[in-house]
Protein backbone atom coordinates (compact mmCIF):
# COMPACT_ATOMS: atom_id res chain seq x y z
CA UNK A 1 0.00 0.00 0.00
CA UNK A 2 1.23 3.59 -1.01
CA UNK A 3 -0.17 6.66 0.43
CA UNK A 4 -1.22 9.09 -1.94
CA UNK A 5 -2.52 12.26 0.03
CA UNK A 6 -4.06 13.23 3.15
CA UNK A 7 -7.24 15.07 2.71
CA UNK A 8 -9.28 17.13 5.71
CA UNK A 9 -12.20 16.70 6.94
CA UNK A 10 -13.57 19.51 9.18
CA UNK A 11 -17.22 18.03 9.98
CA UNK A 12 -16.86 15.92 12.29
CA UNK A 13 -12.98 16.51 12.36
CA UNK A 14 -10.95 14.15 10.63
CA UNK A 15 -7.98 13.25 8.67
CA UNK A 16 -8.68 11.03 5.53
CA UNK A 17 -5.85 8.59 3.39
CA UNK A 18 -5.98 8.07 -0.07
CA UNK A 19 -3.92 5.33 -0.55
CA UNK A 20 -2.92 3.22 -3.85
CA UNK A 21 -3.71 -0.78 -3.24
CA UNK A 22 -3.42 -3.45 -6.29
CA UNK A 23 -3.61 -0.47 -8.41
CA UNK A 24 -6.99 0.88 -6.76
CA UNK A 25 -7.71 4.38 -4.82
CA UNK A 26 -8.75 3.31 -1.63
CA UNK A 27 -9.01 5.24 1.43
CA UNK A 28 -9.19 5.23 4.63
CA UNK A 29 -10.05 8.02 8.19
CA UNK A 30 -8.43 8.82 10.86
CA UNK A 31 -11.41 10.80 13.38
CA UNK A 32 -10.19 13.14 15.45
CA UNK A 33 -13.65 13.43 17.02
CA UNK A 34 -12.14 14.28 20.85
CA UNK A 35 -9.71 17.12 19.28
CA UNK A 36 -9.76 20.36 21.50
CA UNK A 37 -7.87 23.82 21.87
CA UNK A 38 -5.57 21.58 24.34
CA UNK A 39 -4.85 18.65 22.72
CA UNK A 40 -1.20 18.19 22.45
CA UNK A 41 -0.72 17.74 18.67
CA UNK A 42 2.41 16.24 18.76
CA UNK A 43 2.04 13.71 21.29
CA UNK A 44 -1.51 13.37 18.78
CA UNK A 45 0.83 12.78 15.86
CA UNK A 46 3.19 10.35 17.08
CA UNK A 47 -0.02 8.15 18.61
CA UNK A 48 -1.12 8.43 14.90
CA UNK A 49 2.40 7.61 13.50
CA UNK A 50 2.59 4.05 15.35
CA UNK A 51 -1.01 2.91 15.05
CA UNK A 52 -1.29 3.86 11.06
CA UNK A 53 1.67 2.11 8.76
CA UNK A 54 0.18 4.25 6.01
CA UNK A 55 1.73 7.67 8.01
CA UNK A 56 5.58 6.76 8.39
CA UNK A 57 7.27 9.37 9.84
CA UNK A 58 8.89 11.26 6.99
CA UNK A 59 4.73 12.48 6.62
CA UNK A 60 4.44 13.31 9.88
CA UNK A 61 5.38 16.56 9.71
CA UNK A 62 2.63 16.81 7.12
CA UNK A 63 -0.05 15.37 8.94
CA UNK A 64 0.69 17.54 12.18
CA UNK A 65 0.01 20.58 10.01
CA UNK A 66 -3.34 19.55 9.06
CA UNK A 67 -4.43 18.66 12.47
CA UNK A 68 -2.81 22.13 13.47
CA UNK A 69 -4.88 23.83 10.85
CA UNK A 70 -7.90 21.43 11.45
CA UNK A 71 -7.81 22.88 15.66
CA UNK A 72 -7.21 26.70 14.49
CA UNK A 73 -10.68 26.62 12.10
CA UNK A 74 -12.54 25.14 15.18
CA UNK A 75 -11.04 27.60 17.83
CA UNK A 76 -10.89 30.59 15.52
CA UNK A 77 -13.42 30.58 12.82
CA UNK A 78 -16.72 29.14 15.31
CA UNK A 79 -18.37 27.73 12.28
CA UNK A 80 -21.31 24.81 13.89
CA UNK A 81 -19.34 22.12 12.20
CA UNK A 82 -15.91 23.26 13.30
CA UNK A 83 -17.18 23.66 16.67
CA UNK A 84 -17.90 20.23 17.79
CA UNK A 85 -17.28 21.05 21.60
CA UNK A 86 -19.46 24.40 22.24
CA UNK A 87 -21.34 25.33 19.21
CA UNK A 88 -22.81 22.23 18.07
CA UNK A 89 -24.18 21.57 22.06
CA UNK A 90 -25.25 24.98 22.04
CA UNK A 91 -27.15 24.26 18.82
CA UNK A 92 -28.33 20.95 20.60
CA UNK A 93 -29.96 22.10 23.06
CA UNK A 94 -31.69 25.01 21.39
CA UNK A 95 -33.46 22.79 18.64
CA UNK A 96 -34.52 20.10 20.65
CA UNK A 97 -37.73 21.76 21.37
CA UNK A 98 -38.23 24.59 18.18
CA UNK A 99 -41.81 24.77 17.01
CA UNK A 100 -41.75 25.53 13.51
CA UNK A 101 -44.71 28.13 11.63
CA UNK A 102 -45.66 28.60 8.30
CA UNK A 103 -43.32 31.88 7.07
CA UNK A 104 -44.26 32.02 3.64
CA UNK A 105 -46.22 29.98 0.45
CA UNK A 106 -43.77 30.25 -3.05
CA UNK A 107 -46.84 29.98 -5.85
CA UNK A 108 -44.46 30.72 -8.88
CA UNK A 109 -44.48 27.07 -10.60
CA UNK A 110 -47.20 26.62 -12.74
CA UNK A 111 -46.79 22.67 -12.53
CA UNK A 112 -46.32 20.59 -10.28
CA UNK A 113 -42.55 20.17 -8.13
CA UNK A 114 -40.45 18.16 -8.42
CA UNK A 115 -37.86 18.56 -6.46
CA UNK A 116 -36.31 20.85 -3.38
CA UNK A 117 -32.87 21.76 -1.84
CA UNK A 118 -30.71 24.26 -0.15
CA UNK A 119 -27.32 25.16 -0.87
CA UNK A 120 -24.82 24.65 2.07
CA UNK A 121 -25.14 27.78 4.56
CA UNK A 122 -29.39 27.86 3.80
CA UNK A 123 -28.87 31.22 2.57
CA UNK A 124 -30.95 30.14 -0.97
CA UNK A 125 -32.73 27.52 -1.83
CA UNK A 126 -33.75 25.78 -5.72
CA UNK A 127 -36.89 24.18 -6.89
CA UNK A 128 -37.50 21.88 -10.25
CA UNK A 129 -40.86 21.59 -11.42
CA UNK A 130 -42.79 19.53 -14.19
CA UNK A 131 -42.96 23.64 -15.68
CA UNK A 132 -39.04 23.18 -17.40
CA UNK A 133 -38.16 25.60 -14.87
CA UNK A 134 -35.79 25.75 -12.09
CA UNK A 135 -35.99 28.66 -9.22
CA UNK A 136 -33.61 29.95 -7.20
CA UNK A 137 -35.21 31.56 -4.26
CA UNK A 138 -33.68 33.68 -1.16
CA UNK A 139 -34.50 31.92 2.20
CA UNK A 140 -34.87 35.14 4.22
CA UNK A 141 -37.37 37.28 2.57
CA UNK A 142 -38.68 34.26 -0.09
CA UNK A 143 -38.03 36.42 -2.67
CA UNK A 144 -37.46 34.90 -6.48
CA UNK A 145 -33.83 35.36 -7.44
CA UNK A 146 -34.15 33.78 -11.15
CA UNK A 147 -35.57 31.75 -13.07
CA UNK A 148 -33.66 29.04 -15.28
CA UNK A 149 -34.93 28.59 -18.51
CA UNK A 150 -33.98 26.13 -21.18
CA UNK A 151 -35.03 22.48 -21.06
CA UNK A 152 -37.51 21.39 -22.88
CA UNK A 153 -39.22 19.18 -20.51
CA UNK A 154 -39.64 18.07 -17.17
CA UNK A 155 -37.00 19.22 -14.34
CA UNK A 156 -36.53 16.39 -12.43
CA UNK A 157 -33.17 16.26 -10.97
CA UNK A 158 -31.11 19.58 -9.19
CA UNK A 159 -28.42 19.69 -7.38
CA UNK A 160 -25.85 22.95 -6.03
CA UNK A 161 -22.37 22.18 -5.94
CA UNK A 162 -21.99 22.19 -1.77
CA UNK A 163 -20.36 23.49 0.10
CA UNK A 164 -19.63 25.87 -2.69
CA UNK A 165 -22.98 26.77 -3.77
CA UNK A 166 -22.04 28.80 -6.58
CA UNK A 167 -23.10 26.60 -9.28
CA UNK A 168 -26.40 24.55 -10.08
CA UNK A 169 -27.21 21.37 -11.91
CA UNK A 170 -30.25 20.25 -13.72
CA UNK A 171 -31.74 17.11 -15.05
CA UNK A 172 -34.34 16.55 -16.90
CA UNK A 173 -36.45 14.55 -19.05
CA UNK A 174 -35.40 16.38 -22.19
CA UNK A 175 -32.17 13.89 -22.12
CA UNK A 176 -30.03 16.55 -21.01
CA UNK A 177 -28.36 18.08 -17.68
CA UNK A 178 -27.57 22.18 -17.85
CA UNK A 179 -24.72 23.73 -15.56
CA UNK A 180 -25.49 27.44 -14.15
CA UNK A 181 -24.08 30.50 -12.34
CA UNK A 182 -26.31 31.21 -9.03
CA UNK A 183 -25.46 34.75 -9.34
CA UNK A 184 -26.41 35.57 -12.38
CA UNK A 185 -28.90 32.65 -13.37
CA UNK A 186 -27.25 32.04 -16.38
CA UNK A 187 -26.45 28.66 -17.78
CA UNK A 188 -22.96 27.81 -18.79
CA UNK A 189 -23.62 24.82 -21.01
CA UNK A 190 -25.63 22.45 -21.91
CA UNK A 191 -24.61 18.92 -21.74
CA UNK A 192 -25.86 15.47 -24.13
CA UNK A 193 -24.91 12.31 -24.49
CA UNK A 194 -27.44 10.28 -22.72
CA UNK A 195 -30.41 8.61 -24.87
CA UNK A 196 -33.32 8.84 -21.87
CA UNK A 197 -34.86 11.07 -19.12
CA UNK A 198 -32.21 11.93 -16.21
CA UNK A 199 -33.81 11.15 -12.77
CA UNK A 200 -30.46 12.05 -10.66
CA UNK A 201 -27.35 13.95 -10.47
CA UNK A 202 -24.84 15.03 -7.77
CA UNK A 203 -21.52 16.97 -7.75
CA UNK A 204 -18.27 15.68 -6.15
CA UNK A 205 -17.02 17.63 -3.12
CA UNK A 206 -14.47 19.15 -4.75
CA UNK A 207 -17.10 20.83 -7.39
CA UNK A 208 -15.08 19.26 -10.58
CA UNK A 209 -17.16 16.63 -11.78
CA UNK A 210 -20.53 15.93 -11.82
CA UNK A 211 -22.39 12.47 -12.04
CA UNK A 212 -25.67 11.72 -14.03
CA UNK A 213 -28.20 9.12 -13.97
CA UNK A 214 -30.87 7.79 -16.54
CA UNK A 215 -33.78 5.78 -17.47
CA UNK A 216 -31.38 4.54 -20.12
CA UNK A 217 -28.93 2.06 -17.48
CA UNK A 218 -26.11 4.23 -17.74
CA UNK A 219 -24.47 7.26 -15.55
CA UNK A 220 -22.03 9.07 -16.64
CA UNK A 221 -19.28 11.46 -15.26
CA UNK A 222 -18.45 15.21 -16.23
CA UNK A 223 -16.11 17.71 -16.14
CA UNK A 224 -17.40 20.71 -14.18
CA UNK A 225 -14.84 23.09 -16.16
CA UNK A 226 -14.81 21.89 -19.48
CA UNK A 227 -17.84 19.94 -19.92
CA UNK A 228 -16.51 16.78 -21.52
CA UNK A 229 -17.71 13.73 -20.64
CA UNK A 230 -15.08 11.77 -18.60
CA UNK A 231 -16.86 8.30 -18.55
CA UNK A 232 -19.72 6.16 -19.00
CA UNK A 233 -20.53 4.28 -16.45
CA UNK A 234 -22.59 0.93 -18.16
CA UNK A 235 -23.41 -1.95 -16.32
CA UNK A 236 -27.18 -1.78 -14.86
CA UNK A 237 -29.71 -3.45 -16.96
CA UNK A 238 -32.29 -1.08 -15.95
CA UNK A 239 -32.53 3.02 -14.86
CA UNK A 240 -30.67 4.44 -12.32
CA UNK A 241 -32.35 6.38 -9.97
CA UNK A 242 -29.94 7.11 -7.54
CA UNK A 243 -25.96 8.33 -7.82
CA UNK A 244 -23.84 9.85 -4.66
CA UNK A 245 -20.48 10.47 -4.31
CA UNK A 246 -17.99 9.51 -1.16
CA UNK A 247 -16.93 12.00 0.88
CA UNK A 248 -13.65 12.04 -0.67
CA UNK A 249 -14.80 12.21 -4.28
CA UNK A 250 -13.15 8.85 -5.13
CA UNK A 251 -15.77 6.80 -5.21
CA UNK A 252 -19.62 6.86 -6.85
CA UNK A 253 -22.70 4.87 -5.90
CA UNK A 254 -25.17 4.14 -8.24
CA UNK A 255 -28.59 2.42 -7.28
CA UNK A 256 -31.10 0.88 -9.92
CA UNK A 257 -34.16 -0.47 -10.54
CA UNK A 258 -32.11 -3.58 -11.60
CA UNK A 259 -31.91 -4.42 -7.59
CA UNK A 260 -28.32 -4.26 -7.74
CA UNK A 261 -26.38 -0.99 -5.98
CA UNK A 262 -22.66 0.05 -8.13
CA UNK A 263 -19.65 1.22 -6.40
CA UNK A 264 -17.48 2.67 -8.94
CA UNK A 265 -13.71 4.25 -8.91
CA UNK A 266 -14.39 7.58 -10.38
CA UNK A 267 -10.60 8.10 -11.31
CA UNK A 268 -10.67 4.82 -13.44
CA UNK A 269 -14.45 4.60 -14.24
CA UNK A 270 -14.38 0.99 -13.27
CA UNK A 271 -16.73 -1.07 -11.16
CA UNK A 272 -15.40 -2.02 -7.78
CA UNK A 273 -18.64 -3.89 -6.28
CA UNK A 274 -21.69 -4.83 -7.55
CA UNK A 275 -23.96 -5.14 -4.11
CA UNK A 276 -26.42 -7.93 -4.98
CA UNK A 277 -29.27 -8.79 -2.76
CA UNK A 278 -32.23 -6.90 -3.02
CA UNK A 279 -35.47 -9.08 -4.56
CA UNK A 280 -36.99 -5.93 -5.64
CA UNK A 281 -35.95 -2.48 -7.16
CA UNK A 282 -33.62 -0.42 -5.11
CA UNK A 283 -35.66 3.32 -4.74
CA UNK A 284 -32.71 5.24 -2.63
CA UNK A 285 -29.01 4.65 -1.43
CA UNK A 286 -26.80 6.26 0.36
CA UNK A 287 -22.97 6.81 1.84
CA UNK A 288 -22.39 7.42 5.88
CA UNK A 289 -20.51 10.58 6.78
CA UNK A 290 -17.17 8.26 6.72
CA UNK A 291 -18.36 6.33 3.47
CA UNK A 292 -17.20 3.22 5.30
CA UNK A 293 -20.96 2.00 4.76
CA UNK A 294 -23.48 2.21 2.32
CA UNK A 295 -27.73 1.95 3.14
CA UNK A 296 -29.69 0.66 0.35
CA UNK A 297 -34.08 0.82 0.26
CA UNK A 298 -36.33 -1.35 -2.16
CA UNK A 299 -39.19 -1.87 -3.08
CA UNK A 300 -39.03 -5.61 -1.63
CA UNK A 301 -39.91 -3.58 2.09
CA UNK A 302 -36.28 -4.09 3.13
CA UNK A 303 -33.02 -1.82 3.37
CA UNK A 304 -29.93 -2.82 4.06
CA UNK A 305 -26.63 -1.96 5.25
CA UNK A 306 -23.38 -2.67 3.00
CA UNK A 307 -19.58 -2.84 4.05
CA UNK A 308 -17.65 -0.79 1.13
CA UNK A 309 -14.66 -2.18 1.68
CA UNK A 310 -15.68 -5.79 1.33
CA UNK A 311 -19.13 -5.12 -0.81
CA UNK A 312 -20.80 -7.17 1.39
CA UNK A 313 -24.35 -6.71 3.07
CA UNK A 314 -23.72 -6.78 7.20
CA UNK A 315 -27.05 -6.42 7.63
CA UNK A 316 -30.95 -6.51 6.27
CA UNK A 317 -33.86 -4.24 8.20
CA UNK A 318 -37.05 -6.12 7.91
CA UNK A 319 -40.44 -4.86 9.20
CA UNK A 320 -42.31 -2.58 7.17
CA UNK A 321 -45.34 -3.89 5.23
CA UNK A 322 -44.79 -2.03 2.20
CA UNK A 323 -41.85 -0.40 -0.16
CA UNK A 324 -38.89 1.10 1.25
CA UNK A 325 -39.35 4.37 -0.36
CA UNK A 326 -36.39 6.77 1.21
CA UNK A 327 -33.07 6.05 3.51
CA UNK A 328 -30.93 7.96 5.10
CA UNK A 329 -27.95 8.49 8.08
CA UNK A 330 -27.40 10.95 10.45
CA UNK A 331 -24.72 13.45 10.14
CA UNK A 332 -22.37 11.16 13.08
CA UNK A 333 -23.63 7.65 11.35
CA UNK A 334 -24.62 6.31 14.50
CA UNK A 335 -28.38 6.12 12.87
CA UNK A 336 -29.59 5.33 9.70
CA UNK A 337 -33.75 5.76 8.68
CA UNK A 338 -35.89 3.77 6.92
CA UNK A 339 -39.45 5.58 5.07
CA UNK A 340 -41.92 3.28 3.75
CA UNK A 341 -45.13 3.47 1.73
CA UNK A 342 -46.79 1.55 4.44
CA UNK A 343 -47.10 5.28 5.92
CA UNK A 344 -44.52 4.76 8.80
CA UNK A 345 -40.60 5.46 8.70
CA UNK A 346 -38.42 3.42 11.40
CA UNK A 347 -34.54 4.50 12.75
CA UNK A 348 -32.09 1.55 13.41
CA UNK A 349 -29.09 1.96 15.26
CA UNK A 350 -25.90 1.28 12.77
CA UNK A 351 -23.83 -0.38 14.91
CA UNK A 352 -26.04 -3.27 17.00
CA UNK A 353 -28.65 -2.84 13.99
CA UNK A 354 -31.66 -2.74 16.38
CA UNK A 355 -34.74 -0.71 15.94
CA UNK A 356 -34.43 2.63 18.00
CA UNK A 357 -37.86 4.01 17.34
CA UNK A 358 -41.15 3.67 15.24
CA UNK A 359 -42.31 6.63 13.79
CA UNK A 360 -46.48 6.48 13.09
CA UNK A 361 -49.35 8.60 12.30
CA UNK A 362 -49.03 9.52 8.58
CA UNK A 363 -52.22 8.57 6.37
CA UNK A 364 -50.09 8.28 3.62
CA UNK A 365 -46.93 6.94 1.91
CA UNK A 366 -43.92 8.39 2.78
CA UNK A 367 -41.70 9.90 0.12
CA UNK A 368 -38.91 11.26 1.74
CA UNK A 369 -36.60 11.11 5.43
CA UNK A 370 -33.51 13.27 6.61
CA UNK A 371 -32.48 14.51 9.98
CA UNK A 372 -32.27 17.65 11.11
CA UNK A 373 -27.89 18.03 11.05
CA UNK A 374 -27.86 18.04 14.60
CA UNK A 375 -29.35 14.68 15.02
CA UNK A 376 -32.25 15.97 17.31
CA UNK A 377 -35.27 15.64 14.95
CA UNK A 378 -36.44 13.88 11.92
CA UNK A 379 -38.55 15.43 8.95
CA UNK A 380 -40.97 13.23 6.84
CA UNK A 381 -43.14 13.79 3.69
CA UNK A 382 -46.00 12.51 2.84
CA UNK A 383 -49.00 11.91 0.22
CA UNK A 384 -51.26 12.55 2.81
CA UNK A 385 -50.29 16.35 2.41
CA UNK A 386 -48.35 17.03 5.22
CA UNK A 387 -44.89 16.88 6.73
CA UNK A 388 -44.15 15.72 10.27
CA UNK A 389 -41.34 16.68 12.73
CA UNK A 390 -40.53 13.79 14.89
CA UNK A 391 -38.30 12.99 18.23
CA UNK A 392 -35.60 9.74 16.92
CA UNK A 393 -35.62 8.69 20.75
CA UNK A 394 -38.67 8.22 21.36
CA UNK A 395 -40.61 7.89 17.83
CA UNK A 396 -43.40 10.69 19.23
CA UNK A 397 -44.50 13.22 16.48
CA UNK A 398 -43.67 16.52 17.38
CA UNK A 399 -45.33 18.52 14.99
CA UNK A 400 -47.04 18.45 12.26
CA UNK A 401 -46.94 20.56 9.28
CA UNK A 402 -50.33 20.92 7.46
CA UNK A 403 -51.68 23.58 4.90
CA UNK A 404 -50.39 21.68 1.34
CA UNK A 405 -53.43 20.95 -0.66
CA UNK A 406 -51.36 18.10 -2.32
CA UNK A 407 -48.82 14.88 -1.83
CA UNK A 408 -45.55 16.75 -0.48
CA UNK A 409 -42.83 14.76 -1.60
CA UNK A 410 -39.41 16.82 -1.01
CA UNK A 411 -38.41 18.79 2.29
CA UNK A 412 -35.13 19.80 3.60
CA UNK A 413 -33.64 21.18 6.61
CA UNK A 414 -31.36 24.40 6.13
CA UNK A 415 -27.90 24.12 7.30
CA UNK A 416 -28.82 25.85 10.92
CA UNK A 417 -31.75 23.04 11.40
CA UNK A 418 -34.10 26.00 12.06
CA UNK A 419 -35.90 26.56 8.56
CA UNK A 420 -37.68 23.75 6.66
CA UNK A 421 -38.86 24.18 2.91
CA UNK A 422 -41.62 21.54 1.41
CA UNK A 423 -42.44 21.17 -2.27
CA UNK A 424 -45.91 19.53 -2.99
CA UNK A 425 -47.79 18.69 -6.33
CA UNK A 426 -49.60 21.46 -5.34
CA UNK A 427 -47.66 23.35 -7.00
CA UNK A 428 -45.91 25.37 -4.29
CA UNK A 429 -42.97 25.50 -2.04
CA UNK A 430 -43.56 26.54 1.09
CA UNK A 431 -40.72 28.06 3.59
CA UNK A 432 -41.55 26.87 7.48
CA UNK A 433 -39.57 28.58 10.27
Amino acid sequence: MKLKRFLVRYYPPGIILEYEKSGEIKSKTIDLLDLKAHTNIDALVDEITLKEPLVTAAKSGQLKTLVSHILLLISVINLHYFSIAVSLQEKLSLSINHEFYLFKVLRAHILPLTNVAFNKSGSCFITGSYDRTCKIWDTASGEELHTLYGHNNVVYAISFNNPFGDKIATGSFDKTFRLWNTETGNCYRTHRGHTAEIVCLSFNPQSTIVATGSMDTDAKLWDVQTGKELFNLSGHSEEIISVAFNCTGTQLITGSFDRTVTLWDVNSGRRIHKLIGHKAEVSSCQFNWDSSLVVSGSMDKTCKLWDIASGKCIGTFRGHKDEVLDVGFDLTGQYLLTASADGTARVYNTTTHILCSKLEGHEGEISKITFNPQGTAILTASSDKTARIWDPETGACKQVLEGHTDEIFSCAFNYEGNTIITGSKDNSCRIWR
